[in-house]
């Protein structure tokens, strides 16, 4: 067997990516699939679409490659995190759209529940915060909200999960309801000191046990892929959340080391050992990924724009034609001609968690260019990872570099600044869809297709690395400018 594949599902778009036993890639496909937005701060994607895209790719790269379903050695899983989806468990139709992680329409239902005084007893039992990122508000929702869903879900007739879940069952045709242990680490359900779902958590969301899938390890064969897909009796072995996965598949095994992944938001990972800790800066403690069998922790500081304000130029403002224009304009200008740009599309994430911040434009002068705005939306970005870092940096140790990946660590000109914001080197591999890969790493560790962790670090090369330029003087005035915007952001929409 040749291949193990890799399902990539995101916010955005469903890839599919065939590694091969060097760890490099043979083929990838990819479809888009739309996005709605039924309401201000509401977010939904279509489940049957999500589905559909998805298995569309997995037989295309097959047909890239030339290569058959007995090439493939095992499927691994990675997902788009927190997103919601509830389904029929008869039909196996969804009764509502999935509701995406960056919605906001239970905003005020997490505030609801941190007045009442919860919120230290949630972070406790969880590891997270009352924030509607997360996946318990949005079941609660659906089940209050869709006529006769919480009768029925009461009654045993409806499912719940997350992405991965939900390509699950429909892969092994609903004879597999599971998801892995970072998945259910996102849902505020699950009690990530006990590894178990958490009755309390249950009964103050209003969640009924009978929707819950099975939890797994991240790194165990869970079954196979029904015959009628073009797959037939490939077995699935690897799940993770994106996160996660980029954090195993950039080989960040041990305790302090560190990844960020630039996608359509941020994230920022660094593993933490095999111990719960709360964080004292409002970072969240999520499980990771691990082969061991073992309860694994990280600390993770999530940012909801990232890449995506670069799909806002092209998509909104129509200043660039493609996302891969963005660099070229930025370039055209030596700075942002004191433009900062903060993009609280969605509220804030980590380390502010305020929902109700707005996305903010200052600083425009008569001689504002396309350039200079191209140019704030990336420092952006990196603005937001380097208030993350120096949030984890607080509670445990200060990084020697950061790993970097996903699709916008390809811009040299962020990577470059990110460098110099940090003032730690950031290290690129030559794979950077460590998504994927470390979905692939998963799966292919529980089959055998990789006899080990060791032979995988010694596939690892070619790494480019970006060295910090930026004197401490001007590092320091141009974070202060940053946090100076990011305080007029915050509290906007309340």
């Amino acid at each position: 067997m040749a291949y193990i594949l890799a399902l990539d599902q995101g916010t955005t778009s469903s890839r599919a990516i065939l590694f091969d036993e060097a760890g490099k890639i043979a083929a990838v496909a990819q479809h888009e699939f739309e996005q709605f937005y039924p309401q201000a701060g509401w977010v939904e994607h279509d489940p049957t679409e999500i589905l559909t895209s998805q298995l569309a790719c997995a037989v295309e790269v097959l047909g890239r490659a030339g290569a058959r379903p007995r090439d493939v050695a095992a499927i691994g899983i990675t997902n788009q995190r927190e997103t919601v989806i509830v389904w029929d468990r008869a039909t196996g139709k969804p009764i509502h759209p999935a509701i995406v992680w960056q919605d906001r329409r239970t905003a005020a239902r997490c505030a609801e529940l941190e007045e009442s005084g919860v919120g230290d007893d949630v972070s406790n039992r969880t590891g997270l915060v009352l924030d509607p990122y997360f996946s318990a508000t949005k079941v609660g929702w659906i089940l209050d909200h869709v006529p006769g869903a919480r009768a029925r879900a009461e009654r045993g007739e409806l499912a719940f999960g997350t992405v991965d879940s939900w390509l699950i069952w429909h892969l092994t045709s609903g004879d597999r309801h599971v998801t892995d242990v970072t998945n259910a680490s996102r849902t505020l359900l699950y009690n990530i000191v006990k590894g178990e779902w958490d009755a309390e958590m249950l009964r103050l969301f209003g969640v009924p046990e009978s929707m819950l899938p099975e939890v797994v390890w991240s790194s165990e064969r869970v079954g196979e892929v029904t015959t009628t897909l073009g797959l037939g009796g490939v077995a699935i072995a690897g799940i993770a959340g994106d996160q996660q996965a980029a954090l195993f598949g950039q080989l960040c095994w041990g305790a302090g080391e560190a990844k960020n992944t630039y996608g359509t938001g941020c994230f920022l990972l660094q593993n933490i050992g095999t111990k719960f800790v709360r964080s004292k800066h409002r970072l969240i403690t999520t499980l990771a990924a691990s082969t061991q069998h073992r309860l694994e922790y990280a600390f993770e500081g999530s940012i909801f724009i990232g890449g995506a304000v670069v799909q806002w130029l092209r998509d909104n403002l129509k200043i660039i034609g493609s996302s891969a224009e963005v660099e070229a304009l930025a370039a055209g200008v030596p700075d942002t001609g004191g433009v900062v740009f903060v993009p609280a599309f969605v509220g804030l994430g980590a380390p502010h968690w305020d929902a109700h911040a707005g996305g903010l434009l200052i600083g425009l002068r008569r001689d504002t260019s396309a350039g200079h705005i191209a140019r704030a939306a990336l420092e952006s970005i990196a603005f937001q990872v380097a208030d993350v870092l120096e949030a984890v940096e607080s509670e445990t140790t200060p990084l020697a570099a950061l790993r970097v990946d996903g699709g916008a660590s390809v811009n040299d000109l962020l990577m470059q600044f990110q460098a110099d914001m940090l003032g730690v080197p950031v290290v690129r591999p030559q794979v950077t869809e460590t998504t994927a890969l470390g979905a692939a790493y998963l799966a292919g560790l529980a089959t055998g297709f990789w006899a080990g962790p060791d032979e995988l670090r010694a596939k690892r090369q070619g790494d480019a690395r970006f060295e910090p330029k930026m004197d401490a003087s001007e590092r320091a005035s141009r974070r202060g400018l940053w946090r100076r915007a990011v305080e007029r952001a915050k509290g906007w929409g309340e």
